[in-house]
């Protein structure tokens, strides 16, 4: 069982200290995806995720057999400022749905063949509005953080986290303006679908909460806290925990990414152990991959959140190390190799 991080520091350290990929296990892949009964490169990029999952599994011949998808719900204190066209109570709504079935995301991890779990955080006591302060306090983030973290199934085999919480495109988008610059603009889209007006109101809402919080010398884990919100930042919980049990992990959309991008920036290399799902039809997405240096799996023009592009992709990442364990090599099919 993984020991908790006790502070904010505490997990700064635990995101420098994480395992990387097993070296022997990562050529012994390389070795049998030579000799497979295919011509060199003929699967793409699927012969790339089996050997990447093999390394972090510390198996040259893996499987994939006990995919979870964890669902962090929370609200968001800059509701107020009208930047979404939902209201806050549409959260705990969903998570009912979630917990009764009913939603996309339970079809989906069906499906996949993965366990589906929901975290619900403190619904009833929104994060604070981030123009007016920070969102979470050093030990709301910390909290948060550890929900996630406990969250992950050290027996799981690939992991997907999702989202739900009205305000929390607004609360992404201020992430990554922090993190990466530019205008506001750049990274506000319209989410559970503002109007034009809507768009204007979010992007000053952005804008005015970046000003307010990101100073210099501020890193990615302090970005989450004055920016963020409770399921963001257990989503980066369960991301780092993931790593620590050597868990390969699928992103899903944009504010999921957000959630990544907090601890890519805080410690270089801390999202190595993860693909991007899916290229969502939130429009700052692409920006956000290309900053993490992660090409998508698909593009389908989802924009729905709950964990869907990447649940979606789980059975991409099973074809493929499916092709690569269960194939014969040349040798074995008594197939003359070129």
């Amino acid at each position: 069982m993984l020991a908790d991080p006790q502070s904010l520091e505490d997990f700064r350290q635990l995101l420098k200290a994480a395992p990387g990929p097993d070296g022997v296990a990562l050529q012994g892949a390389r070795d049998r995806n030579g000799q497979l009964t295919k011509p060199p490169g003929a699967l793409g990029r699927l012969e790339d995720l089996a050997i990447w999952y093999a390394g972090w599994r510390g198996d040259p011949r893996p499987r994939i057999e006990a995919p979870q998808v964890i669902v962090f719900a929370g609200n968001h204190g800059v509701t107020a400022q009208g930047v979404s066209a939902f209201p806050a109570e549409v959260t705990v709504q969903m998570v009912a749905n979630f917990k009764a079935g009913g939603a996309a995301i339970n079809q989906l991890a069906r499906v996949a063949g993965a366990r589906m779990d929901v975290h619900a955080l403190e619904l009833d006591r929104p994060v604070a509005d981030f123009t007016q302060g920070p969102a979470m306090s050093e030990a709301e983030a910390l909290g948060a953080i550890r929900v996630g973290w406990q969250a992950v199934d050290p027996k799981a085999d690939l992991l997907v986290v999702g989202e739900m919480g009205i305000g929390n495109t607004t609360s992404a988008a201020a992430i990554a303006h922090a993190l990466y610059g530019g205008e506001a603009s750049d990274w506000v889209g319209r989410g559970t679908g503002v109007d034009d007006a809507g768009l204007v109101n979010k992007t000053r809402v952005v804008a005015e909460g970046v000003a307010r919080h990101a100073r210099d010398g501020v890193d990615g884990i302090g970005i989450l806290a004055r920016l963020g919100g409770r399921e963001i930042a257990a989503m980066a919980g369960a991301i780092a925990a993931a790593r620590m049990l050597r868990i390969p992990v699928i992103l899903d959309g944009f504010i999921c990414t957000a959630a990544a991008a907090c601890l890519e920036a805080t410690h270089a290399g801390a999202l190595d152990h993860t693909v991007a799902g899916h290229l969502s039809a939130e429009g700052a997405h692409v920006r956000l991959l290309e900053k993490l240096g992660k090409a998508p799996l698909l593009s389908l023009g989802l924009r729905l959140g709950e964990g869907s592009g990447a649940a979606l992709a789980i059975n991409v990442v099973k074809a493929a190390t499916a092709c690569h364990s269960g194939m014969a090599t040349f040798a074995e099919a008594g197939v003359a190799d070129g």
